[in-house]
């Protein structure tokens, strides 16, 4: 492993947290900085193409519910020239907001990332997100 290789590791470590918390944060513009136009997702219902169809589709959730908590643990990531790949556990947390603010909506997943480095910098392309498990109500993300 090179030192190169280890400054990729840490700089897509670092984008994976700070997607984790512009989520959090509803910062939908940090996204643009860390994923390319053409990123791909699957949620489990279909996959999404496009990185702004892509935030369409987490703020059709995360916009109608109130706090949210993104924890990524457990995080490998294998860097091989201008690509790389990355594993993370990920539990989120959900909270209801007004008269849902009793319900709680939580999974325990994994993230598997694709990155490209782009004009020197380590940028999402696709993003999979497999749920091990499911506690809760949906019903904390509509109105």
């Amino acid at each position: 492993m090179t030192l190169e290789d280890l400054l990729a590791e840490r700089e897509i470590y670092r984008n994976l947290v700070s997607f984790a918390r512009a989520m959090d944060d509803r910062d939908w513009k940090a996204i643009d900085e860390l994923a390319i136009d053409d990123l791909t997702a699957s949620f489990g219902m279909g996959e999404i193409q496009g990185r702004s169809q892509v935030v369409a589709f987490i703020q059709s959730f995360l916009d109608n519910c109130g706090p949210t908590q993104h924890l990524l643990g457990n995080v490998i990531i294998d860097v091989s020239g201008n690509t790389a790949r990355s594993t993370a556990y990920v539990s989120d947390m959900h909270v209801g907001q007004g008269d849902k603010s009793e319900l709680t909506f939580r999974t325990l997943g994994r993230y598997s990332d694709q990155w490209v480095k782009v004009d020197g910098a380590w940028l999402m392309s696709h993003r999979v997100k497999d749920n091990g498990a499911t506690i809760g109500s949906m019903d904390v993300f509509g109105p």
